[in-house]
């Protein structure tokens, strides 16, 4: 847990420093190419090429090309059409996902598990009372993409490290995991990256250097290591510990005028999903499982 809590507290500033200083100011496509760039930098003078099996190579690239590159893709995107509580607030939905891409590895699926998104989407609702408009139900729908594609990452890696005969330490291949998020991100910015709206300040060089570097470079390493310690129960509590640390970071540095209230009342309603979640549906879930 250690890792996985060093990280939490890491990355509780990223959510504010991207929204605040890079959102609608910088090419967000660039900006995903930067920050998985010089973290692939971070790794590459550790990375082995001997004894490593190319299908090994192969997963490690497919699941940093989902984790790192697809779900930057996803997240920058997000901070066009939503604030950042609202980004925050939610990507509580990235444990649910946790759990049914481990049941669908198990070939397993439980339709309870959507008492939980209804509930929570209630309090996403609830958050934009009377304000939802098309910009706040897309931007919804595109943090669901990050979460969705962040599980799969943590999932596929955790699964490799415990299936496949890997007898390197982890920063040893670990490399090859930021190469296929870097795969990703270089289409992505040849594809629809706008060169018009690069960083024009050295505060905005220096946010990038530092989420390239530090919060990408060494806070994925360290999560993901974390992953493959614990299990997938603790795995799915900490991905939740990233909102609360995230909105405390947000509304007492840059964003006091936030309504307090709805924002509370909401995010109340979507932690309800995830108690519902925790306790109701997993004993549900699992009765139905042992009854086959």
């Amino acid at each position: 847990m250690g890792y996985l809590s060093a990280v939490t507290l890491l990355w509780a500033f990223s959510f504010s420093l991207i929204g605040v200083y890079l959102a609608g100011q910088v090419d967000s496509w660039f900006s995903v190419l930067m920050r998985v760039a010089l973290a692939s930098v971070v790794f590459l003078p550790f990375i082995k090429f001997k004894g490593v099996s190319k299908s090994l190579i192969a997963k490690l690239m497919v699941v940093g090309g989902f984790q790192l590159g697809l779900m930057y893709c996803f997240y920058y995107q997000s901070f066009l059409l939503l604030s950042v509580p609202e980004v925050l607030l939610f990507t509580v939905f990235t444990p649910i996902y946790v759990t049914l891409i481990y049941d669908l590895l198990k070939s397993r699926f439980s339709p309870w598990y959507l008492v939980t998104a209804v509930i929570a989407v209630a309090g996403a609702a609830v958050i934009k009372f009377a304000g939802i408009n098309e910009n706040f139900l897309l931007g919804f729908l595109v943090v669901q993409g990050a979460n969705l594609c962040f599980a799969i990452g943590q999932v596929g890696y955790k699964y490799i490290m415990e299936t496949e005969q890997v007898e390197l330490p982890q920063h040893a291949v670990f490399g090859y995991f930021y190469l296929g998020a870097l795969v990703v991100a270089t289409i992505a910015f040849a594809l629809m990256g706008n060169s018009d709206k690069l960083p024009t300040t050295t505060t905005q060089w220096g946010i990038l250097i530092y989420l390239g570097l530090i919060a990408s470079g060494l806070g994925y390493f360290a999560w993901n290591k974390g992953a493959t310690l614990v299990n997938a129960g603790a795995l799915a509590v900490m991905n939740n510990a990233l909102v609360p640390a995230g909105l405390i970071v947000n509304i007492l540095i840059w964003n006091r005028d936030v309504d307090l209230l709805r924002l509370g009342l909401g995010g109340a309603i979507i932690m309800l999903s995830l108690w519902v979640n925790e306790t109701w549906v997993k004993r549900r879930v699992e009765r139905d499982y042992a009854s086959l």
